[in-house]
C-alpha cells in the first residue's frame, strides 16, 4: 500500500481538486484506492465526489463509542475507490489530541488498498504535518502565485521542522540546542537547516543516524496547479532550487496543470471534472500525473538521478505546450462560432508563440546548469 497525502500549505490552490480526481483516475486504472477527508474541521470533499451528506464520519468515529472505523468507509459509486468522509460539523474535530489522531494514523495504515489518498487542511498545524509525514512521498500542491509558492516552501520547511523536533527528544545536548533556538521566537524559522543537520549530528551522532534515516526517505513532490500559460511552470523550478539549497531536500515536479473554467461548471454539477469531462485539459493532466504515479510504485528504487530530474522538468515544459495547443484549438473554435474576431485570434495566438519561445530558452538554461553540476560531481 502506498500512502498520498496532498497538502498545499495554504487555501484556494486545487488540492481537493487533486485529492478527489486522482482517486478516480488511480481506480479507473485497476488499482483499488481509499480517500480520506483530513481536513479536519472544513471537511467537504464528499460535495466535491458527487456523494450525499454521510451519517458518519471520522468525527463520528472519534467523538461515538458505538462507531467503529469499518463503518465510515463507504463504497463511491465508482469501482475500485472507497471514501473515508470527515464530518465538519462536529465541535472540536480540526483540534483532535495527540492519542486521537495516533489511533487514526494507525488505522490509516491498516487499510487494504493499492493506494490511499489523504486530502488535507491548509495551514501547517502538528496535527496537519503528521499526517503529510505519514508517508515520505507526499503531494504539495501550489499555484504560480508568489503567495502560493512561498508557502508551499514554507509548508515543507515546517515538516522537516516536525521531524527534527520529534526526532531528537528526552534529555540530550541536541534537544537543549533546538529547545534554545525555538526559545528565540523566530529562532528556528531564520536557521540554515543544512547547517542545523550538520550541528545536531555532532551533538547527538545516535538520535541523528535514526533521524537520517527517515530524512533519506523524504521525497516529497510538486504539481503546479492553476496555470494560464507555459512559463508559470518554470516557477517550480524555484521551489526545487531553494528545497535543494536550504532544506537539502530533492523534490521531483510531477507536472502542471492548465486553469479551466470547465472546473466551475463541473463544480456546480457536484462532479469530479475527470468525469464531467475526461478529455478536458484538466482531466488530461490528472492522467499524467496518475500515470507517473503509478510508474513510481513499481520502481524499487526511490532515489532520483540528475537525469531523471532533469526528465521531470523537460516532461512539465512538453505537457505545458500540449495543453496549450489544446487551449488555441478552442479558441479556434470560438472564432468559427462568433464570439471571437479574426484580430483576436491572432493576438492571443501571437501571445502564446511568444511565451512558449520564452519557456525554452529559460528551459535550455536550466538544462545547462544541471549539465554543468553534473560534471563538477554536485548531487541533485
Amino acid at each position: 500500500m502506498q500512502i498520498i497525502p496532498i497538502a498545499g500549505g495554504k487555501g484556494g490552490v486545487g488540492k481537493s481538486l487533486l485529492s478527489v480526481n486522482l482517486s478516480i483516475a488511480l481506480a479507473q486504472s485497476g488499482k483499488k484506492v481509499v480517500l480520506a477527508d483530513l481536513d479536519l474541521g472544513g471537511s467537504n470533499l464528499h460535495m466535491m465526489l458527487g456523494s450525499g451528506k454521510n451519517a458518519s464520519g471520522i468525527g463520528s468515529w472519534l467523538t461515538r463509542t458505538d462507531v467503529e472505523f469499518e463503518d465510515i468507509i463507504i463504497d463511491s459509486e465508482y469501482p475500485n475507490l472507497r471514501f473515508i468522509p470527515g464530518d465538519a460539523e462536529i465541535p472540536g474535530l480540526a483540534n483532535i489530541t495527540a492519542g486521537q489522531k495516533r489511533s487514526l494514523i494507525k488505522k490509516i495504515y491498516s487499510l487494504e488498498a493499492d493506494f490511499v489518498v489523504l486530502d488535507l487542511g491548509a495551514g501547517t498545524s502538528f496535527n496537519t504535518l503528521d499526517f503529510f509525514l505519514t508517508s515520505g512521498c507526499g503531494i504539495i500542491v501550489t499555484s504560480p502565485a508568489l503567495t502560493a509558492t512561498l508557502n508551499a516552501y514554507l509548508f515543507l520547511k515546517n515538516v522537516i521542522f516536525r521531524m527534527i523536533t520529534t526526532s531528537f527528544r528526552g534529555k540530550s545536548p541536541a534537544k537543549e540546542y533546538i529547545d534554545k533556538l525555538a526559545a528565540k521566537g523566530d529562532g528556528l524559522q531564520r536557521v540554515y537547516i543544512p547547517g542545523l543537520l550538520e550541528k545536531l549530528e555532532e551533538l547527538d551522532p545516535k538520535k541523528f543516524a535514526d533521524f537520517e534515516k527517515k530524512f533519506f526517505k523524504f521525497k516529497p513532490m510538486l504539481v503546479m496547479n492553476m496555470i494560464d500559460n507555459p512559463k508559470d511552470s518554470v516557477k517550480a523550478e524555484k521551489i526545487k532550487r531553494s528545497c535543494e539549497q536550504y532544506l537539502g531536500i530533492e523534490m521531483e515536479y510531477l507536472g502542471v496543470i492548465f486553469r479551466d473554467h470547465l472546473q466551475d461548471v463541473a463544480l456546480n454539477s457536484r462532479l469530479p471534472i475527470i468525469k464531467y469531462k475526461p478529455e478536458s485539459v484538466i482531466s488530461m493532466a490528472v492522467y499524467r500525473i496518475t500515470d507517473r504515479i503509478i510508474q513510481k510504485s513499481l520502481e524499487d528504487n526511490n532515489m532520483l538521478d540528475i537525469q531523471t530530474l532533469e526528465e521531470t522538468y523537460q516532461n512539465a515544459e512538453m505537457e505545458a505546450e500540449m495543453d496549450f495547443d489544446y487551449k488555441q484549438q478552442d479558441l479556434e473554435a470560438m472564432f468559427h462560432s462568433g464570439a471571437l474576431t479574426k484580430g483576436e485570434l491572432i493576438e492571443t495566438v501571437k501571445s502564446q508563440q511568444f511565451e512558449i519561445s520564452a519557456l525554452k530558452k529559460e528551459n535550455n538554461l536550466l538544462k545547462h546548469k544541471l549539465l554543468k553540476a553534473s560534471q563538477q560531481g554536485f548531487k541533485l
